[in-house]
């Protein structure tokens, strides 16, 4: 893409799929218009910045297998954890609400493993650099706060799940993602804020 060519944006300050964007486009060195609405599609997005922008670390991993694994889990991760978080949230009772809970924690542990995995002991999902999984499973760390401080369950523990949370801490520390994203407690103003909840 040439160098003189405007980027813009769309997004929202708080949308954990807005934050892959930005982040994306930082580490790329892009310079960008933003405007706060809604988009979608945020995966998509980040492999078009890896791809027209070879500039800067790549995202994407380059071996196929490695590519296509990465593809993987960003899919669990959007389907299966963000639809756990959304079953808890949106339950109706307490059974339903522990049944989505337990599938929830069963899906983290999954991640768990698939993180220490693909860590090989290195801090980030790609190793010693942040890329394409970390973009996408780094946008879990805002609603998990949120779905944490309302139902008083803590589904990120050191016993079940101390890579993710050391990942977690090293993530949102990034250069590329620090500045985009906002802290637990900010997450969880806007929820309330937005739910009405006191």
């Amino acid at each position: 893409m040439a160098q003189n060519d405007t980027v813009k944006l769309i997004g929202s300050w708080a949308s954990p799929f807005s934050i892959r964007a930005r982040a994306a486009l930082h580490l790329k060195s892009v310079k960008y218009e933003y405007s706060d609405e809604l988009c979608s599609q945020s995966l998509n997005i980040v492999q078009y910045i890896d791809e027209a922008w070879s500039s800067g670390p790549s995202i994407l991993p380059s071996h196929p297998v490695e590519r296509a694994n990465a593809r993987f889990w960003a899919l669990f991760i959007d389907e299966k954890i963000f639809g756990s978080l959304e079953a808890v949230g949106g339950a109706k009772d307490d059974e339903g609400r522990m049944a989505a809970a337990g599938k929830l924690m069963e899906n983290l542990a999954i991640l768990e493993e698939a993180f220490q995995k693909s860590s090989k002991g290195l801090g980030f999902f790609g190793g010693e650099n942040i890329g394409f999984l970390d973009l996408a499973c780094g946008t879990l760390l805002g609603p998990v706060s949120v779905i944490e401080a309302f139902s008083g369950v803590k589904f990120l523990r050191q016993e079940t799940t101390p890579g993710l949370i050391q990942w977690g801490e090293k993530f949102r520390a990034h250069e590329a993602v620090k500045p985009y994203m906002p802290t637990p407690e900010e997450f969880v103003a806007f929820a309330k804020k937005k739910f009405n909840v006191e």
